[in-house]
């Protein structure tokens, strides 16, 4: 296991869990930067690949906390969920922003991570509904 790696499977279907994780993302809120449908974009080629998408969410007031604590850091926002196909399963995963601040050594990310943390946690739980 990938430390810091978090993953679950979803109940729902793809395209389900997207939209169930989007509508999650902007209750707690967070904002949606971008959605990379890694499939819809396969498709365009021709080729066809299971579900595969990520979504990068943030806020611009996480942001400029990042940016006064290490500008350097600014590299890992948007923070992303990875939406996969795996077994016959969907699968969630994203890296703990804890884990994902912590190589810069700043105690205001260090913070803002746990904080992030708690935010991550909540919107997979909404939208998984464990």
């Amino acid at each position: 296991m990938i430390e810091g790696l978090m993953q679950t499977a979803s109940p729902y279907g793809c395209d389900e869990t997207v939209e169930r994780l989007k509508a999650a993302a902007a209750a707690v809120p967070m904002g949606l930067v971008a959605h990379i449908n890694g499939q819809a974009n396969a498709a365009k080629k021709g080729l066809a690949v299971d579900c595969d998408q990520i979504l990068e969410v943030f806020r611009p007031d996480f942001a400029v906390r990042v940016w006064a604590a290490r500008k350097e850091a600014g590299l890992d926002i948007p923070l992303r969920l990875h939406i996969y196909a795996l077994g016959g399963r969907t699968m969630v995963a994203y890296r703990r922003p804890s884990r994902v601040f912590a190589p810069y050594g700043h105690p205001d990310l260090d913070v803002l991570g746990a904080e992030l943390d708690a935010i991550f946690t909540g919107i997979i739980e909404r939208a998984l509904v464990f």
